[in-house]
């Protein structure tokens, strides 16, 4: 099979690394890559918003299917054009992938579901939203409608905090409405599902570290590291969350006529109440990605393709016992201003460590160097028999990596520990 994988992130390296092991590939592309997808897969030069150039080389190559790494090409209908063309792609069309485009259209799904999540108010104008603050208080939670990059999420903790925030979502939304959320006490999970419309087949969890800093301190961040299965999310909360949120979801979307094709990240809050959803994403998760895929036995491109095919339900995954880690090495500055180009040493000896895979998320290579290319660069992941061992590994991988302008969180995996 020839594989389009479209993306430059670390959850596309994982995804690369993984499709590159599939005894069905003989040919796998990336657009636009970056170094270390291109040690598992061919680059081209494709720009990824561009449907119909994306429409195109499939033609032209004979693309056998398409997957979609970030969410920003499904909500502009990606999947859409290629189901149109007759072309196979891993994701949801346009309408489903409405679950992370619009956080109001899943607030309002969830109601006429009955899902359990916060309670919420939705604001179009910016005096009836501060009314509304001045009467609920903080702790809160703001969210910027549409796709804002893990940034349109804001957790406020005093009335002063609530009232800049209110100001930044609004300026963000553009002309969006604002939903604003009650705070959920609890410890939060991450949760995957393949959907094919009608069948559910369940994943495993992971919980990712949000905060820039140790001990959750500091702005909200696209993820500074996660690790896999949560101990939080038991066997009953996995059977909850079946039950009470994705398979009510997926029939909703199934009924409205826009069933849902694709892995569904399901972002949540494990309350005294049991289960709540926080958010959906629809595509692999940010670290998550890269300590799902060293745990999956199975074949991810068979797994893809059912989905595609509509025959999850003749499939089933496995996963090893082992525990995985994942540590985000940032760029100094991040998610604030921070300056590109500073050169990363010592990698491959990081990769000798025993369980550790090095996978690249904001790199580009100059001759024969690494340089960093972004805010969150590196993900080095680690395997262990427990979260003790692989955080261990993952930390002398670390360690081993030379990179004075990079900085990381000392403390992924805490929670479990």
């Amino acid at each position: 099979m020839k594989v389009l994988l479209l993306g430059s992130g670390g959850r596309e390296h994982a995804l690369a690394w993984k499709l590159a092991a599939s005894p069905l590939l003989t040919k796998l592309y990336a657009a636009p890559g970056n170094p270390g997808i291109a040690e598992e897969a061919e680059i081209v030069g494709l720009k990824v918003s561009d449907n119909a150039a994306v429409e195109a080389f499939c033609k032209m190559n004979k693309i056998d299917l398409v997957v979609v790494g970030p969410e920003a090409p499904l909500v502009a209908g990606l999947a859409d054009r290629l189901n149109t063309a007759k072309i196979k792609v891993f994701g949801p069309i346009a309408a489903a992938a409405r679950l992370e485009g619009s956080k109001s259209f899943t607030k309002q799904l969830c109601a006429a579901n009955n899902i359990p999540t916060a309670k919420y108010a939705e604001f179009k104008e910016k005096a009836g939203a501060r009314k509304y603050l001045d009467q609920v208080g903080a702790p809160i939670v703001l969210k910027a409608d549409g796709l804002h990059a893990g940034k349109g999420v804001i957790v406020a903790m005093t009335k002063q905090e609530a009232n800049d925030a209110l100001d930044k979502v609004f300026e963000m939304g553009g002309n969006d409405p604002v939903v604003i959320e009650e705070f959920l006490d609890g410890e939060e999970a991450s949760y995957f599902c393949f959907i094919d419309g009608d069948t559910v087949l369940p994943l495993t969890s992971a919980q990712d570290h949000k905060r820039v800093f140790d001990g959750d301190k500091g702005p909200n961040t696209g993820g500074m590291g996660a690790y896999s299965p949560a101990p939080v999310f038991t066997p009953e909360i996995e059977k909850r969350t079946l039950e009470e949120i994705v398979r009510p979801t997926a029939r909703a979307l199934v009924k409205a006529g826009t069933p849902y094709r694709g892995v569904l990240y399901i972002g949540l809050m494990i309350t005294k109440d049991g289960p709540k959803l926080i958010e959906y994403n629809v595509r692999f998760g940010d670290p998550e990605c890269q300590v799902l895929m060293p745990r999956m036995k199975d074949d991810l491109l068979t797994l893809m393709l059912a989905t595609c095919d509509g025959t999850l339900d003749k499939t089933s995954v496995r996963w090893n016992d082992e525990v995985a880690i994942s540590v985000v090495l940032a760029t100094k500055g991040y998610p604030g201003d921070y300056k590109s180009g500073s050169e990363i040493r010592g990698l491959a000896k990081a990769s000798e460590v025993e369980g550790v895979k090095i996978f690249h998320a904001g790199t580009k290579r100059e001759g024969g160097t690494i340089l960093a290319a972004g805010g969150r660069v590196l993900n080095v992941t680690a395997k262990g028999k427990t979260v003790k061992e692989a955080q261990m590994r993952a930390y002398i991988a670390v360690d081993l990596i030379d990179w004075p302008e990079g900085f990381c969180r000392r403390d992924i995996g805490w929670r479990a520990l």
